[in-house]
């Protein structure tokens, strides 16, 4: 025997199961400390404890050579903005310094300096060694040093600091700070915890304790069930948003070139995804633990990892750019670094907002099939 349910939708009914559901989202501590505290917490850490900012990288100068050349190079390097120089006479006393991790790496300038550069054997005009325990900033060192040494060359060549001016300008972040882009995907993050996360476990809940079975034995539809059920958590969602984005913009100076409207659509459009992969886990797993496990490694790890958040997707194998398709997170930092540091720029937001309702359509679609086989009696 099996228990028919219509797909359509008494307004009465569904308001009465959301604010059921509004009522158990005020009564439950836990749920209002993921949706309003954490927010706060991880802006905080993103803002300040989390920099992919390089400046003031310490390194070593070693002035083997005395000429004038060599002490003009090695003024190059102490006026950088990006380095700050811990001179030294010779190598070794540098040496045990980046061994210690206090230096980043260190530039010789050696005593055949001038001769180098006179015959102009600019390949051999320093040594530059770096620390390569940490990748990304040895490389850094490395193209800096490089680039200090080849605009001091540059001048010299000239023999006039004003022969070519070069005036270097970055688009969308011209001040070079991570935070502008971090913030933005940290809503993403955000989302991802309250649309998925706290679904998973809210209704994992009633499934451990019964009380979903008992809202299935009343007249209410499942899509009924479904909705009430999902838009408190939706407008959670949207005031969460507009709590962080407040923070972001009049907290932490991140720009809003996009306007308020485009934000919170992508952000509502997000939200599709993200609560149908959280019912779907709590329909399928149907216990808080498993549930819960189930969300992070499905939900937060990708929206964390395979986004575009913190690692560039273009520079992952090809196996995981594909796997990076069906992450809506994917799609939402995207379109917010879009509306935070570009504007509303339709071309690129469009595309966004498509791919999320597609792969929220796709959820919705397995979790109502999966709940109406679970009427089955």
């Amino acid at each position: 025997m099996s228990t028919q349910r219509s797909y359509g939708i008494n307004v009465r009914r569904l308001v009465a199961i959301a604010r059921k559901e509004t009522y158990q989202i005020f009564r439950d501590p836990s749920t209002l400390l993921v949706a309003f505290v954490l927010p706060i917490v991880m802006l905080f850490l993103f803002a300040y404890a989390v920099s992919l900012d390089t400046r003031n990288v310490h390194i070593g100068v070693v002035l083997e050579s005395d000429s004038e050349a060599a002490q003009s190079l090695a003024a190059a390097f102490s006026g950088s903005r990006y380095f700050s120089v811990t001179p030294a006479r010779d190598r070794r006393e540098v040496e045990s310094q980046l061994i210690a991790g206090h230096l980043r790496g260190f530039v010789v300038i050696p005593q055949d300096f001038t001769s180098h550069l006179q015959r102009g054997q600019m390949d051999a005009l320093v040594q530059i060694i770096t620390d390569g325990t940490q990748p990304n900033t040895a490389t850094f060192v490395a193209n800096y040093a490089q680039g200090v040494v080849s605009n001091w060359t540059a001048m010299q060549i000239s023999g006039s600091t004003s022969a070519i001016s070069i005036q270097p300008r970055f688009w969308f972040n011209a001040e070079m700070e991570s935070r502008r882009a971090l913030i933005p995907g940290a809503l993403s993050i955000i989302m991802t915890m309250i649309g998925t996360l706290l679904t998973a476990l809210v209704v994992a809940r009633e499934w451990e304790r019964g009380t979903m079975e008992g809202i299935f034995s009343t007249p209410a539809t499942v899509l009924e069930i479904l909705l009430g059920k999902l838009l408190p958590y939706f407008c959670l969602g949207l005031i969460a948003v507009c709590v962080s984005t407040m923070l972001a913009v009049w907290v932490f100076g991140v720009p809003l070139r996009g306007s308020v409207l485009t934000l919170l659509l992508l952000a509502s459009v997000f939200l599709i995804p993200a609560l149908g992969q959280g019912l779907l886990i709590s329909t399928i797993s149907r216990n808080q633990f498993i549930a819960a496990q189930l969300a992070l490694i499905s939900g937060f790890l990708p929206a964390f990892l395979l986004s575009g958040f913190l690692f560039e997707i273009r520079s992952m194998p090809r196996v995981i750019q594909i796997i990076t398709y069906i992450v809506p997170a994917r799609y939402f930092n995207a379109g917010l670094q879009t509306v935070f540091l570009a504007g509303d720029v339709w071309s690129l937001i469009l595309p966004c907002i498509g791919a999320m309702l597609l792969l929220g359509l796709i959820l919705f679609a397995l979790v109502l099939r999966k709940t109406h086989k679970s009427l089955e009696v």
